[in-house]
């Protein structure tokens, strides 16, 4: 496997987990969703929204967008588990394509990242996919921690790549065309 394979993947595997975790947070009860909990972030709203924001960031430096900084700084959170799910499924439709597309030798290509006052900083593509799907994956483990606070239990998560696993995925893999 090659590493952009290896991105590919991560890809899908971002798009089928935020797509399990938001199934899990659909089923909240009524005020669980904002509820305060213990974590990086006070609240599954908090979580969720926060990584939504940095994937609009980081999205548009690897398309390399006109946005920078204010990709982040414009975000505006949802307040609604719905409309939030939807937004986060578009963003991790766009990485989807951005990884299925990008050619292998792109990876080493530096791309500008906006860094408000420490500047303009050069980073290699590679290295933006593995910072984000980390801080993707970082993140969704608190999501699914605070879940065990909640009315609805964690989904599984760790169920995507191995070969012994797909008939545990096989319908959600087939629902999202991956």
């Amino acid at each position: 496997m090659t590493l952009i394979d290896h991105f590919r993947r991560m890809a899908r595997n971002n798009l089928w987990s935020n797509d399990r975790l938001y199934r899990a947070v659909l089923a909240l009860q009524p005020g669980e969703f904002e509820a305060r909990q213990t974590s990086f972030f006070s609240s599954i709203k908090q979580t969720l929204n926060h990584i939504l924001a940095v994937d609009h960031l980081y999205l548009d430096f690897l398309e390399e967008g006109p946005l920078g900084a204010a990709a982040y700084d414009g975000f505006i959170p949802f307040e609604d588990a719905p409309a939030l799910s939807r937004a986060q499924a578009a963003a991790d439709r766009r990485l989807l394509t951005f990884c299925e597309t990008i050619e292998a030798g792109a990876l080493d290509r530096r791309v500008v990242t906006d860094r408000r006052e420490d500047g303009k900083i050069p980073e290699r593509i590679g290295d933006l996919l593995a910072h984000l799907f980390i801080h993707q994956i970082h993140h969704r483990g608190q999501v699914h921690a605070m879940l065990a606070g909640t009315s609805v239990a964690p989904p599984q998560l760790d169920e995507f790549f191995l070969d012994y696993d797909f008939k545990l995925r096989r319908a959600e893999v087939e629902r999202l065309g991956l």
